[in-house]
């Protein structure tokens, strides 16, 4: 990864905890963090457990990065730091935050979990902040590990030190579960048992949702926010879906992402084949004629995303990676600040249809043959002071 991003990395054990590291390094507590409300619940949590303010940024709703030109001049003079979501594998515009975070004298994060191999302004994501994060369970599918990348190599041993001081011992249990994984999903899901598959990776503590967010418990979290900044504190939310995010990485994780990583060209070829065949179809973004990235998933914007889900669902094919409702909207005004413009992110998150593009032919085909229809686009873009019922105020 150093010879990819041109820069140092250290490995972490995930990404969630790379990034907590890395707020804690570059925040001071008590600061104001611009971020996207179209983003996983994780995310948020270890923003707060960092001791740190959300600040919800308006977003381009085609794509879901951030609109830099949405965001009003008091709130830019009131952060702290900036950190990119590049949703998907879509960009954020990294070269105008990196100029608004340097005017600011702030720094800019990248969360490139979604992001190997997508490029923006002749750069790599994650090649523009102070510090990225990256995700192996993603493109990598290592279903472990990441990594932090760093513009200052002299940071590294510093860096490392304070990932050893909140790294949890491996233990037997947690690589079991972890070695199991793979096999059991594959087992239950092959034989269509859709609960069974879930109540055992229940069991293995790799799913805890019952719909797309995690109950917010707002008494609790009001509680927590008294110790922060502190990781342990925030662990009922920031483990969910991992409960190994911290654990001192065994050999087996550590040949998964060896492997992962040999494979990682090939991956991204394919990516962004399918990509590019998803891009082609009436149910993608406006065109934009720019160069295709490997896209993690490729947000395809449908009418009616439910039935869209249950066509592919029949064909086996399962969508994930949805963040509906946006971060303000489920978390409210005492946890963090909400967007000045909520439409565009309410309209996207309502209509996102996140497909792999690794299955990108087969998707096209049932959502052909299931009669999707294309989402009615915005009929302008959303600003701060739109009034309510604007174009894409959404409800």
């Amino acid at each position: 990864m150093r010879g990819r991003l041109g820069r140092e990395c250290v490995y972490v054990p995930s990404c969630r905890f790379g990034l907590f590291v890395a707020l804690r390094h570059w925040c001071p507590p008590g600061g104001r963090v611009l971020m996207s409300p179209v983003n996983d619940d994780v995310v948020f949590f270890v923003v707060l457990a960092a001791g740190l303010r959300p600040v919800q940024a308006p977003l381009n709703p085609f794509d879901g990065t951030v609109d830099v030109d949405a965001v009003p001049e008091e709130t830019w003079g009131s952060l702290s730091a900036v950190l990119t979501t590049n949703l998907y594998g879509n960009p954020d515009p990294a070269p105008r935050l990196r100029a608004r975070c340097d005017a600011l004298g702030i720094p800019l994060l990248e969360d490139a979990a979604h992001a190997i191999g997508s490029e923006v302004g002749g750069r790599p994501v994650g090649a523009w902040g102070e510090a990225s994060v990256f995700s192996l369970s993603k493109h990598a599918d290592a279903q472990a590990g990441g990594f932090l990348s760093l513009a200052d190599p002299g940071l590294a041993e510093a860096v490392r030190a304070t990932c050893d001081e909140l790294l949890a011992p491996s233990r037997s249990a947690s690589e079991l579960a972890y070695a199991l994984r793979p096999y059991a999903e594959a087992a239950v899901r092959g034989l269509g048992l859709r609960r069974a598959a879930r109540a055992t990776l229940g069991l293995l503590g790799l799913t805890e949702r019952d719909g797309i967010r995690m109950p917010l418990r707002p008494e609790a979290l009001a509680r927590a926010a008294g110790a922060a900044p502190d990781l342990a504190a925030y662990d009922p939310w920031v483990r969910v879906d991992l409960h190994a995010y911290r654990g001192e990485p065994g050999p087996l994780r550590l040949r998964r992402v060896g492997r992962g990583l040999e494979r990682l060209d090939e991956v991204l070829r394919s990516c962004r084949d399918g990509t590019e065949l998803l891009l082609s179809t009436r149910w993608a973004r406006p065109g934009e004629g720019s160069r295709v990235q490997p896209l993690f998933r490729v947000p395809l914007l449908v009418a009616d995303r439910d039935a869209a889900m249950a066509a592919l669902a029949r064909r086996g094919i399962v969508v994930g990676y949805l963040y509906d409702p946006p971060l303000d909207d489920y978390a409210g005004e005492e946890f963090t600040d909400p967007s000045p413009a909520p439409g565009a992110a309410r309209w996207f998150a309502r209509h996102a249809l996140p497909v792999d593009p690794l299955r990108a032919g087969e998707a096209v085909e049932v959502l052909e043959r299931s009669g999707a229809r294309p989402a009615e686009p915005p009929k302008r873009p959303t600003r701060p002071g739109t009034p309510a019922g604007g174009a894409g105020a959404g409800p």
